[in-house]
């Protein structure tokens, strides 16, 4: 397994004030420091929307019952910055599995975050849709809008021309949306790959565990390529370990390129990747686990130059987000901050030194933040010890 670099020293800078040069080596990153919080409820929902959860059972699930009047908004598993102080978030596939997420459409919400109030306000958004057929397996509506028993969608890029690729678990597919989040040409397989759930394994035997597909996708500094990031091992390939693959936007089609990411354990899970700039991305890594029980749950900058020639990529730990600094008490937590969630499946850069992340909460199943409630989206900025040095284009 790959040595992983320390956590040496502390920070304690606010959001919005610069750094001085670290006296620390140059691939070393000290302690992260909390520097904004924000919270959309749990019980958030579209309004005038459908009925939903009607597959889950009765409950009450940490205290919420079921069904529900409306869509929740929820499930945050892929961010998109506007460059505006507002969002694009990506709804997971519904209630964790294909077989009760029928009712559950799949949406990409607007959001703007107050970190002064420490509210997060809900703007709009929009449903996934097929009007043009493109997808030729059946579809749960006859309307062709989308849920999550067609697709377990759980990655988002922003394209140049403003239209949108999403990453699918099922498949595992590549999607293409319009801005409005209709779906523009057949999805796009991913060679050699098949998960459980894919539309078209015709009896064959799937090489990739149920729902373990694109959980994480980053676009090239330049647009030209995507780099979506397997979240489960493919059978035959070392335990622990994770494709991540190459996709010319142009052509439309995946390149011979691929790494490998190194898991710290083969249970652990990552949750996002965004690019820093032509070599370098910064991975979510995750245990699944919550609340008390949550061990870890980690920012690493991950680089394809493998200097170390192992064959994967190297790995540099640029934030633990269960000992997070919070030397002011933002949101109302001690002087040490914990992101306990489950599952932490979105990150954005806001600058050259200050990540964004959020959680994705499992409505209403996951209680993370206080056993026995469900938890809330939480919205977080977190400031690095030293810039990155990203690409400026990756901050655009």
């Amino acid at each position: 397994m790959k040595r992983i670099l320390t956590i040496v020293g502390a920070a304690a800078l606010t959001f919005g004030l610069a750094q001085p040069a670290s006296a620390t080596p140059a691939d070393t990153f000290g302690r992260a420091t909390l520097t904004g919080f924000a919270v959309l409820p749990a019980e958030t929902f579209v309004p005038g929307s459908e009925p939903s959860g009607s597959a889950i059972g009765a409950g009450p699930f940490n205290g919420i019952a079921a069904p529900f009047a409306g869509q929740p908004v929820q499930g945050f598993s892929g961010v998109v910055r506007r460059g505006d102080g507002t969002f694009d978030v990506l709804s997971d596939n519904g209630y964790g599995a294909k077989a009760n997420s029928a009712d559950f459409l799949l949406r990409v919400h607007h959001i703007r975050p107050d970190v002064s109030t420490g509210k997060v306000k809900v703007l709009g958004g929009f449903n996934l849709s097929d009007p043009g057929k493109h997808i030729t397996f059946p579809l749960t509506r006859q309307d062709r809008v989308l849920t999550g028993a067609d697709f377990d969608v759980e990655s988002i890029v922003r394209a140049k021309d403003g239209t949108l690729w999403i990453g699918d678990e099922f498949g595992p597919f590549l999607l293409h949306f319009s801005a409005a989040g209709k779906l523009l040409s057949a999805p796009v397989e991913l060679p050699g790959v098949k998960a459980p759930e894919n539309p078209y394994l015709n009896g064959g035997n799937p090489n990739l565990g149920s729902s373990k597909g694109f959980e994480g996708m980053a676009r090239s500094v330049d647009g030209k390529r995507l780099y979506p990031l397997l979240e489960g091992t493919v059978t035959g390939d070392e335990a622990g370990t994770l494709r991540m693959y190459e996709f010319d936007v142009r052509k439309g089609a995946y390149t011979k390129r691929r790494w490998t990411y190194q898991l710290e354990s083969p249970s652990n899970a990552i949750g996002d990747a965004i690019s820093v700039d032509g070599h370098r991305f910064l991975i979510i890594e995750r245990d699944n686990a919550q609340g008390d029980a949550a061990a870890f749950k980690r920012v690493y900058l991950a680089d394809t130059r493998d200097r170390d020639h192992d064959g994967k990529l190297d790995k540099t730990l640029v934030a633990d987000l269960l000992d997070l600094a919070n030397p002011k008490g933002i949101g109302g937590f001690g002087p040490t901050f914990r992101f306990p969630f489950q599952t932490i499946e979105d990150i954005a850069l806001l600058d050259d030194q200050t990540l964004v992340l959020l959680n994705d909460n499992n409505f209403p199943f996951s209680s993370g933040r206080t056993a026995g409630k469900a938890d809330d989206n939480e919205f977080i900025t977190v400031r690095l010890s030293r810039r990155l040095h990203a690409d400026p284009r990756a901050l655009s």
